[in-house]
């Protein structure tokens, strides 16, 4: 809030000042002090005239108008008015020459003038008709106050403490006495639900400065009185405002707000203490909706829609003895404000909207006789101009500023000395101006429907040459508008021309002819293009120097707009704002596209109260305001340059709101790093199309490689270096998938056949045959055949057809296209009945695919004898056999089952047949089918084949087969193969009742075999024990685990089965692990129970199957004993070799004595097999050791040693053998020996040959120490030696290998020489061959000493 004058008077000091403002127009200010005069100011602070009164001024008011001040003054009878339009003044007779005026006031709607008078005498005075009324006695005191309503009736109120209703003649209509002196009184309108049609029907005042009374002017019985509280002092003004609000300040610096609603009455809507000590003085402006408050030497200003908040606050400290009176023009641009002291203060609290801009410099008004030129974006220091009239208009250019006001304006050159500028020259014109453009060297004046346009620094002799008025013709209508660049003048008619002229020789270089009149013009800076407005408040760019389309409609132009700022920024040329009073709306003029020039509404922005855009400079949109302030207004459409500055962290969906701003902006520089930043795969496409659309090839393919797009960038790389505009646009038209315009496009480039070939890719096939005759005949025959495909998928047979045959071109070249056409026609011949010529072309077709895809055509169409015929013809066999089942054609199908694979064919097939008798036939059929159980039943019902039925049923394992073969066999009486079928048809009930009523059961019991149930086994048991038999029985026991009725039934057994029963008694035993049940069995064998003790061999069964090694192992020893006795030298030796690999396996040491037998009977047994071979050598060293223990074999002493002196003999031993015949000798043994070799033995023993074939030596394998080869134990490192199981011999570490099942030592190369002859290992008797021995190179693991108790 800016103080435009400060008034003081010597004759005014410390007195309260009287004054008022001129209504309506605002332009004087009245003022009286104590002195006799009334002083008459301009809104500038300077003095107009003086009133000398013959005495104080008591009151003064203007009319309605402003046109007339009427004084009234102390010790005059006279009313004096002065007439502002003419500057006189002139005197009325009030007729009350005794009485004193008190109170003056104009009426608020006609030419009445209300005088009143200390005695209570009211005078009514008619303006217009000079008719005066005066009413005496209308109060018994003096008349203080009054107010006007807007229907002429006068509230008056008095001393005498009452206040009077009175129409415009005088007559009271109603009067009512009060509680105390009335004063400040309102007409106003009380706040209702429902707006009263009554006019203002509610009159209020202040009593005693205490009370706020309100009547109604229909109800004065009634009045409505509010008391406040004691703390806000008294009342010291109010004043109405809005819808039945009230604001009321009180003394003691209080300011309260109210509202007049019946329900809301005597509530307080805000209430606040703003000045500490007191408040003078409250004051409204309608017009700026803002109140102000005075008082502790400050004033303040508050918004009336929201009155907590302050707009402004102006201290007045030099006012010591404090504020007065506050009065507000009534355009609310001026506030004045009394003092104490007796000065009168005036601010500016709205300047009038005026301003300008060329390029970046503005110039705009500051105050009302202030202009300021500045240049933001240059960085030029403003410089502000005095001028001389308060202005109407103001114009800029690059070095000039004018303003004015009528027909008159004041050019200032701008200068950089100081101040800034030199004012040039004031120029008057020839009518009032509307408007005025300046450029560099020119200015444009309009009045009157013409435009002046003149030089600015022009000599006067070349008045002539520098000044021209438009239109030359008054014909061409009146120009409405215009404005001016740096090189062209633009303005628009009322008849809708819009006129470029050049400025350098004032010639018409382009005209445009719009349906109506053109309101406003705003080009842009360099003048190729501009905005009109026309009459019908819609918005048009024009484009002159576009050559297509010169003019477009501005889309969602509002029709409040009130003008347009195009950008200046270097870089957004295409880019303006189009504004009214409340919202900003951003364009965007998109010149290269493929869609051609298009104007885009970018987005709107909001602007506050009373700001009006002056310069736009990229996207900051800068504001003048009433306070004589410019402001900067970011718009919401250039959002993403704060992101750029990198200030910013948005969220994604604004980071694509804002990229979409910037695409519509054509900024793609910052849309790029949007999407580098922060953009998603959405962002970066969006980015790309919108480079399509701008034909931003380069930068497309690099978004595009950002995103990784390969099909695209490839695409656009292809067309990258097109010239022709047009082919380019289709391409990328294409590419975005608006197909219409790039078929457009390509047409009216210089290759149209893109077109052809883009409506052929995208199977637009009517639209493709149709370019084809016009561009490219020989191509219609491939369309026809493609557009036919198509047809026929989507079951347009007919055009299909049509098409197919207009597709061949029985040229040999085109041959396989030929065929595809050939194909076409007999698919469609079918489909569309005319079968005979269809069947006949696929037959002639080499394709055999066709003759499957026809006769699966026919077949739905159930002409199944065509269809198999084609099937028949492509060789599809199985097809065709099913489709002449179908047909019931068995003779056909016989014939092609060869070549049929389908399972269900010959299924149907056999059905067939099997009806017709033929069962061998449908037997063989069925098996082709693999429906093996129809097989069985016909082999079995119909041809009585039982083998092949079993034959099938073992191999397919089918139950019910299975069942069929054992009914078959139960027909036949045969009870045991009938349960061994029922058993593999799982009915084991059947098969077990079967074998019940037929004493089968052994047969079942065999059959059921392991896969049985434990119930099973228990019924089978049960039978068993029925029938005594007690094997039987115990076995079934067994295997169901009633170990103990097992082992009863096992000891039942009689003799004959003996052998069998022990050995599943201990089975059970070892199985039950039941010490009760072993002590049984015990018993039994010891022969306890029946006096019989049973063969060693079951006790050694026994202990073996109760893991009980040791005993058993004593027993084996025990029972190799009593057979080594026995001569059973096989049977020890196997008894030892179980117990042995037994213990071995359990990990337990084998005794010495079971080692060292089971040794010395092997030597025995290796014996045979030496001696068989025709070794004589070896047989004979086994025979030495075996002689040399013959005790161990008691029943064959003297067979044993003949064996050994003939072997030893035979090979070179000849001291062994005499050693052995000399104990042949013996009397107990001489008698027995065989009279064959008798008198050999003798005759040795006489001549004895003690010569003795050397035994070779080898290494032991342990210490290494050299050893006779037959030697076992080393005298080394006295360990007993593993020996070899094919020679007896010990061991050697480099010749090692061991059998693969007992796992005995052999040296490798006698025991492959062994199996050369033998079959089976020596040691356990299991079949070998040499190619199942390996040689073991490192033997240490059967080298441990531990295994054999040395003991």
């Amino acid at each position: 809030m800016k103080s435009v004058f400060v008034l003081a008077d010597k004759a005014w000091a410390g007195s309260n000042l009287l004054y008022k403002w001129q209504k309506s127009l605002g332009n004087y200010i009245a003022v009286a002090g104590q002195d006799n005069t009334v002083k008459i100011f301009d809104r500038h602070g300077h003095k107009w005239t003086e009133l000398t009164l013959p005495g104080r001024c008591m009151g003064m008011d203007w009319d309605k108008d402003g046109d007339i001040l009427a004084v009234i003054a102390a010790k005059s009878s006279s009313i004096y008015l002065w007439d502002a339009s003419v500057n006189k003044t002139s005197q009325i007779d009030s007729g009350m020459s005794k009485d004193q005026m008190s109170f003056i006031l104009w009426s608020k709607s006609g030419p009445l003038l209300a005088v009143g008078t200390a005695k209570g005498n009211l005078l009514i005075y008619n303006q217009q008709t000079s008719r005066k009324i005066p009413i005496l006695g209308k109060h018994t005191k003096k008349i203080t106050c009054g107010c006007w309503s807007s229907q002429n009736l006068l509230a008056l109120g008095s001393d005498d403490n009452t206040l009077s209703i009175s129409n415009h003649e005088g007559d009271t209509i109603r009067q009512t006495t009060l509680h105390g002196e009335p004063a400040e009184i309102y007409f106003s309108v009380m706040k209702t639900d429902e707006r009263s049609s009554q006019g203002e029907n509610t009159v209020s005042m202040t009593v005693d400065k205490k009370i706020l009374t309100l009547f109604n002017v229909n109800d004065p019985q009634n009045p409505i009185e509010l008391t406040f509280q004691r703390r806000y002092g008294h009342i010291v003004s109010y004043r109405w405002y809005g819808d039945g609000y009230i604001l009321i300040g009180f003394s003691h610096g209080y300011f309260v707000g109210i509202s007049t609603h019946i329900r809301e009455i005597g509530g307080e809507l805000y209430q606040a203490h703003n000045h500490k000590d007191s408040l003078n003085s409250v004051a409204i402006s309608p017009a700026l909706n803002k109140a102000a408050t005075c008082g502790d030497n400050s004033i303040k200003i508050y918004e009336l829609s929201d009155l907590k908040e302050i707009s402004n606050i102006v201290q007045l400290d030099d006012e010591t003895k404090g504020l007065d009176q506050m009065s507000w023009t009534d355009d609310g641009q001026l506030l004045a404000v009394s003092t104490q002291k007796g000065t009168l203060h005036v601010f500016l609290t709205k300047l009038p909207i005026l301003g300008d801009s060329f390029g970046t410099r503005l110039a705009y008004l500051t105050s009302l006789l202030e202009v300021t030129v500045s240049n933001q974006v240059e960085g030029e220091s403003p410089v502000a101009i005095q001028v001389e009239v308060e202005p109407t208009f103001i114009a800029v250019g690059p070095y000039h500023v004018a303003v004015g006001m009528n027909n008159r304006a004041w050019f200032y050159a701008l200068v950089d000395q100081k101040p800034g500028f030199n004012k040039l020259k004031d120029i008057e014109y020839l009518g009032t101006i509307v408007s005025m453009r300046l450029n560099a060297d020119y200015a444009a004046a309009l009045f009157e429907g013409k435009v002046q346009l003149h030089m600015i620094e022009g000599k006067d002799q070349e008045e002539r040459k520098q000044m021209k008025l438009f239109p030359d013709d008054e014909r061409k209508g009146r120009i409405l508008c215009h404005a001016l660049t740096t090189d062209f003048l633009y303005y628009g008619t009322d008849l809708g021309n819009v006129v470029c002229v050049l400025v350098e020789d004032w010639e018409t270089v382009s005209s445009y002819n719009h349906a109506v009149g053109v309101r406003k013009v705003f080009p842009d800076i360099n003048g190729t293009r501009l905005v009109f407005i026309d009459e019908k408040n819609d918005g048009f760019l024009f484009s002159p120097s576009n050559a297509t389309v010169s003019c477009f409609e501005l889309p969602n132009f509002s029709p409040t707009i009130t003008g347009v700022l195009w950008d200046n920024w270097h870089a957004d040329r295409g880019v303006f704002v189009a504004y009214d009073d409340d919202k900003v709306y951003t364009y965007a003029l998109h010149k290269t596209t493929i869609y051609g020039p298009q104007v885009v509404l970018v987005g709107s922005t909001a602007l506050l109260f009373s700001q009006r855009p002056l310069l736009l400079h990229n996207g900051e949109l800068t504001c003048q305001m009433t306070s004589g302030k410019t402001s900067e207004v970011a718009l919401s459409t250039h959002s993403f340059i704060k992101r750029s500055t990198g200030t910013s962290t948005d969220s994604p969906v604004e980071l694509s709101k804002q990229l979409a701003q910037a695409l519509q902006l054509k900024r793609f520089n910052e849309a790029w790093n949007l999407c580098k930043s922060a953009g998603s795969d959405t962002d970066w496409a969006e980015l790309g199309k919108a480079c399509l659309v701008h034909m931003e090839v380069e930068l497309a393919i690099q978004v595009y490689r950002m995103s990784g797009n390969v099909g695209m960038v490839l695409s656009l790389q292809n067309i990258q270096g097109i010239d022709d505009k047009n082919l380019l646009a289709g391409h990328l038209a294409m590419f975005l998938g608006d197909y219409n315009l790039a078929q457009d496009l390509y047409l009216s480039s210089s290759c149209p056949v893109a077109a052809l070939e883009m409506r052929r890719d995208l199977l637009h096939w009517d639209s493709a045959l149709m370019l084809a005759k016009r561009l490219a005949e020989d191509q219609i025959p491939f369309i026809s055949k493609e557009y036919a495909v198509h047809l026929e998928f989507i079951g347009d047979y007919v055009n299909a057809l049509a098409h197919y045959e207009k597709g061949m071109t029985h040229n040999n070249k085109f041959q396989e296209h030929d065929e595809a056409c050939q194909a076409g026609v007999a698919r469609m011949s079918i489909r569309m009945g005319d079968i005979r010529r269809g069947a006949a072309q696929v037959i002639q077709h080499p394709s055999r695919a066709l003759k499957k895809e026809c006769g699966a055509i026919l077949e739905s169409m159930k002409q199944f004898s065509e269809a198999a015929q084609l099937y028949e013809k492509g060789q599809f066999y199985d097809k065709a056999a099913s489709v002449y089942i179908r047909c019931k054609n068995w003779a056909k199908v016989g014939e092609l089952l060869p070549n049929v694979s389908s399972p269900k064919i010959h299924l149907q097939y056999a059905k067939a047949k099997e009806a017709d008798g033929k069962y061998k036939d449908a037997a063989q059929a069925y098996e082709s089918a693999k429906d093996w159980d129809n097989v069985i039943r016909v082999l079995l019902d119909h041809l009585n084949n039982p083998e092949d039925a079993v034959r099938i049923v073992r191999e397919t394992q089918s139950i019910d087969g299975a069942k069929m073969v054992a009914r078959f066999f139960l027909r036949l009486n045969d009870y045991g193969s009938a349960i061994h079928f029922l058993v593999l048809s799982q009915c084991n009930d059947e098969a077990f009742q079967l074998a019940q009523q037929h004493g089968q059961m052994e047969v079942y019991a065999d059959i059921i075999g392991p896969e049985a149930t434990q119930e099973d086994y228990q019924s089978i048991a049960l039978y068993f024990e029925g029938e005594k038999k007690h094997l039987q029985a115990g076995k079934f026991f067994q295997k169901c685990g009633q170990y103990s009725r097992a082992l009863k039934h096992f000891l039942k057994c009689p003799n004959t089965e003996d052998n069998l029963a022990i050995e599943m008694a201990i089975e059970t035993v070892g199985q039950a692990k039941d010490i009760s049940l072993t002590n049984q069995l015990i018993d039994y064998l010891m022969g306890e129970s029946d006096g019989m003790p049973k063969d060693a061999k079951y006790l050694f069964y026994l202990y073996m199957a109760l893991q009980q090694y040791k005993d058993a192992a004593r027993t084996a020893i025990i029972i190799a004993r009593e057979d080594q006795c026995a001569g059973n030298y096989r049977n020890a030796h196997d008894v030892l070799f179980r117990m042995y690999t037994e213990l071995q396996t359990q990990k337990i040491k084998i005794p010495s004595e079971m080692a060292t037998n089971l040794m010395i009977l092997h030597s025995y047994l290796l014996v045979k097999i030496h001696v068989k071979r025709g070794d004589h050598l070896k047989g004979a060293r086994m025979l030495i050791r075996v002689s040399n223990n013959i005790s161990k074999f008691p029943a064959h002493v003297v067979p044993i040693l003949t064996s050994a002196v003939i072997e030893c003999h035979r090979a070179g031993l000849k001291n062994s053998a005499f050693s052995f015949a000399a104990m042949l000798m013996r009397p107990e043994y001489r008698n027995e020996i065989d009279a064959k070799y008798r008198k050999k033995i003798e005759a040795m023993v006489r001549r004895p040959d003690t010569s003795e074939l050397e035994e070779e030596t080898t290494p032991c394998p342990f210490c290494g120490f050299q050893l006779p080869q037959n030697e076992l134990l080393c005298i080394s490192c006295k360990n007993n030696l593993p020996y070899c199981i094919a020679t007896g011999r010990h061991m050697l570490k480099e010749d090692w290998s061991v059998c693969p099942h007992c796992e005995f030592p052999a040296l490798y190369s006698q025991f492959i020489l062994l199996l050369e002859t033998e079959t089976v290992c020596p040691m356990c008797s299991v079949s070998l061959s040499g190619a199942n021995v390996r040689k073991i190179s490192d033997c240490s693991e059967y080298l441990q000493t531990n295994d054999v108790d040395q003991g």
